[in-house]
């Protein structure tokens, strides 16, 4: 069974908008990229002005706080350009939003402002050594000690990782 929709009038421009920037700062470089292992930093930043780092975070926080639909869509026009900077941007503001969600303010003011602005670029550490990217077999663990919590557990840098000064444990 299927559920048939239609996409409103602001889901349409936030699409159309997507694919206006694929169009004009992606696609014409992603082939370059690849061959050279170009890493797009400045197109990245670009994204950024248009709120493509903050997709889940809320506007009290200074992000532009749309719903998973709404990425999907900027997300699926930024993969028709390439895909890895498309996948880099979604763990980007997975791993924001992360911060927005569950951060206390102290944490909020230090990393919101420079992860919605993309000049610094957020992930996640899931990958473990045994384990691969396997969630289901992590063995990285975090206890709760009195105010705060102990993490035990060991991550290997992959993709991404030297581009991602703010990084996220996973466990």
């Amino acid at each position: 069974m299927t559920t048939q929709f239609e996409l409103t009038d602001e889901q349409l421009q936030i699409q159309e908008m997507a694919r206006q920037f694929t169009a004009d700062a992606i696609t014409p470089h992603a082939a370059e990229w690849d061959e050279k292992s170009i890493f797009p930093r400045e197109t990245i930043k670009s994204a950024a002005e248009l709120g493509f780092a903050s997709i889940y975070v809320s506007e009290e926080s200074g992000g532009i706080g749309l719903g998973r639909l709404e990425s999907a869509l900027i997300m699926e026009a930024m993969a028709y350009g390439c895909v890895p900077t498309s996948a880099f941007i979604s763990i980007h503001n997975m791993a924001t939003w992360m911060i927005d969600r569950f951060g206390s303010q102290v944490v909020k003011d230090k990393y919101l402002p420079s992860l919605i602005s993309m000049e610094r670029m957020a992930s996640y550490c899931l990958t473990e050594p045994g384990s691969g990217s396997d969630a289901a077999a992590l063995k990285t663990r975090a206890v709760r000690e009195g105010d705060h919590y102990v993490v035990n557990g060991a991550k290997e840098r992959k993709l991404g990782w030297n581009a991602s000064p703010t990084a996220g444990v996973t466990f």
